[in-house]
């Protein structure tokens, strides 16, 4: 991870001068997935350096200590050594960048790294996922409970209510105590951007979590209807620029749900560097939260070192 954010002493005035162009956003969305995408062996380094920025993820009712501990093998090694070894990337630490799992799965998580041997970060959803409607002090438990198992990092969700009423300072001030909570932990911000109603209401939102101490924003849990969108990750990574211009911080961006195949996760890429930079492009300040994108890719990097697609015994998990 990246130098944290400390955050700064919310800004009222800044917050209340945002608007945002919708058409302006629709049509900047419109170009990114119009452009056109890598091909060949530059498209293969472009898919490995997406596979470094997945947060591996299992968020389901039924997740028991032998699928966490498939997921974390999977993390550790996210691509066939055969695979990697014609790529000449067999010797270049080929990892995701965490694997993400309820809180009740941290210690497994945690386990089943060491037992391999990993450094990999354990991050944990929190503060009543997927709708944050627990009371505060249960969700304030809930984050140094996996904080206490391990957890390197914790996606915490903000509460809908607060933003959808303008009540800023008080999701300020809930997000600064799940900061604290999180200790050396890293913190990543889920908007829940499906329920927020309009793009200044989620600028407004990505705001008032840096200002906070969010180390990341986070588009969605993954549960909402609406999820990881074009437009509104534009929304959120001009708001992440704007605070870094005026701070100095680097906050990292996450978009999460719905992100499924390996061209689209191509396509998140160039809208990272065309918007934040180079220096953006790391696992340090981009994840991608996805349960089955890494399927997809697999398959891509499968194709172009074979020349054809896998049977499905050929690559039996995602």
């Amino acid at each position: 991870m990246s130098a944290r954010n400390p955050g700064i002493n919310i800004d009222l005035e800044w917050v209340s001068k945002v608007r945002v162009n919708t058409q302006a956003v629709l049509k900047r969305a419109q170009q990114i997935q119009s452009v056109k995408l890598a091909k060949k062996q530059w498209q293969a380094a472009w898919l490995l350096k997406a596979v470094t920025c997945i947060d591996l993820t299992t968020l389901a009712g039924d997740d028991t200590p032998s699928n966490v501990h498939r997921l974390c093998m999977k993390a550790v090694q996210p691509v066939p050594h055969d695979l990697l070894r014609s790529m000449g990337m067999h010797d270049k630490g080929v990892t995701t960048g965490a694997v993400c799992v309820y809180p009740s799965r941290v210690a497994d998580a945690v386990k089943s790294l060491k037992a391999a041997n990993s450094s990999l970060p354990v991050a944990s959803v929190a503060t009543g996922f997927p709708a944050g409607q627990t009371p505060l002090r249960t969700r304030l438990e809930e984050v140094r409970a996996a904080v206490a198992d391990g957890a390197a990092e914790i996606d915490i969700v903000i509460n809908r209510t607060l933003a959808l009423t303008g009540q800023w300072e008080a999701m300020y001030d809930e997000i600064r105590q799940f900061r604290e909570a999180c200790g050396n932990a890293h913190m990543k911000t889920i908007l829940a951007i499906g329920e927020l109603g309009t793009f200044t209401n989620v600028y407004k939102a990505s705001l008032v979590s840096m200002m906070a101490g969010s180390d990341f924003i986070k588009t969605s849990t993954g549960k909402e209807s609406v999820n990881a969108t074009y437009p509104v990750a534009i929304v959120m990574v001009r708001a992440i620029r704007d605070y870094f211009l005026r701070t100095g911080h680097k906050v990292g961006f996450k978009p999460a749900g719905g992100i499924r195949t390996a061209k689209e996760s191509l396509v998140w890429l160039s809208l990272i560097k065309e918007e934040l930079g180079d220096e953006w492009l790391s696992p340090q300040l981009f994840r991608l939260g996805a349960s089955s994108l890494l399927a997809d890719i697999e398959r891509q990097i499968f194709h172009y070192v074979t020349g054809r697609y896998p049977a499905l015994h050929e690559l039996p998990m995602a």
